[in-house]
């Protein structure tokens, strides 16, 4: 069987983090996959998949994801793989049309990894919207509720819809050796928070930075990620004087040791698909606080700790309980960890496989 998998990019991000991990166990299982990208990007995801020379990577350019140039690039190739397993928005729509174009016999998979999209808000768009998933021959949610939205936005039969978790590398989480704190010029003595997602609508990085200024100074944050936002964070961090207890690390291949590095793992975020970074920071053995938001309550509740969306009190409040109550400091990570022990990247693309096997059968 062979499987081409499409993405807009390369950048950081849970679905990119997530096809350049279960690539190899895939082929693994006897499957050959490559990826097509549209925009060609230096990223490190790229260069680790690079590395890995495991597949034939397609790029379509340098330009802009949204021009309709990618069509007739996918098209191009489309008609070698038995299915094409699409992520994200605009290759979402390119991949339909290219099939039309081709007229290839390929299958479609699209994994819907988020909550929210603008096109489902609006009657316009969201009429163009179903025309496109009514195209995929199944749809993957990652989530109970992103299957519950689309399933009723889509108004497509629920046997259309397969529901399957996202997973991670655990042991590479588990077992990572922290950085001593002089590499990322850190004091021994501070307490270091981290925050890994891109800088992207629908992330709430202002109110972490925020929340910093009501912590002690020798509180740190540490911010993994690029992306169209950062800029903004940054002169927030440049308005509220925070220069020196801020590091803007940009992309980063070496997560699992940075996380370890850390004394407390964040995520501030208005939403999210299933975020694999909510898993990641459990599973880093470190305690871990969140938004009470679509697509972290459900992975959070009950193991780490939840804040209001937006919250700057409520998430400092969080964060120096954290700081001085050790018993309850150590709770909070065991029960983290345990509960990043139920995503496992070798079950998702078990259910994959099977899918995929169903979906040409």
């Amino acid at each position: 069987m062979k499987v081409l998998q499409i993405i807009d990019s390369l950048a950081t991000g849970g679905a990119e983090k997530l096809i350049i991990d279960s690539l190899p166990l895939y082929r693994n299982a006897g499957i050959e996959m490559d990826i097509l990208v549209l925009k060609d990007h230096n990223y490190p995801f790229m260069q680790q998949l690079e590395a890995q020379q495991s597949c034939k990577i397609y790029k379509l350019g340098k330009g802009s994801v949204y021009h309709p140039k990618h069509i007739f690039g996918i098209a191009k190739v489309l008609s070698a793989y038995d299915i094409a397993h699409v992520h994200l928005f605009p290759a979402q729509y390119w991949a339909v049309l290219a099939k039309k174009w081709s007229a290839a016999k390929t299958k479609l998979v699209f994994t819907e990894h988020s909550t929210s999209n603008r096109r489902v808000k609006n009657k316009p768009l969201a009429v163009i919207d179903r025309y496109f998933y009514k195209q995929y021959d199944r749809i993957v949610a990652i989530s109970d509720e992103i299957q519950d939205i689309f399933t009723t936005h889509t108004r497509l039969p629920a046997h259309k819809f397969e529901l399957i978790y996202n997973g991670i590398k655990l042991k590479q989480y588990f077992d990572a050796k922290s950085y001593s704190r002089d590499v990322l010029g850190l004091c021994i003595n501070d307490l270091v928070l981290i925050q890994v997602s891109a800088f992207r609508p629908g992330k709430d990085h202002s109110t972490l930075i925020r929340a910093l200024k009501e912590l002690p100074e020798d509180v740190k944050l540490l911010l993994v990620g690029d992306g169209i936002l950062k800029k903004a964070c940054e002169d927030l961090t440049e308005e509220l004087g925070l220069n020196q207890r801020i590091k803007f690390l940009g992309n980063r291949s070496d997560v699992p040791k940075l996380l370890k590095t850390a004394d407390i793992v964040v995520l501030s975020s208005h939403h999210e698909g299933m975020s694999l970074a909510s898993i990641e920071g459990m599973a880093s053995g470190r305690p871990f606080v969140a938004s009470d938001v679509p697509g972290l309550t459900d992975i959070v509740k009950g193991a780490g700790i939840l804040f209001p969306q937006d919250d700057v009190k409520a998430l400092a409040e969080s964060i120096e309980r954290l700081m001085k109550d050790q018993s309850y400091n150590n709770e909070i990570r065991r029960k983290c960890q345990e509960r990043a022990s139920q995503y496992d990247i070798q079950l998702m693309v078990n259910q994959y496989v099977n899918l995929y096997e169903q979906t040409i059968a």
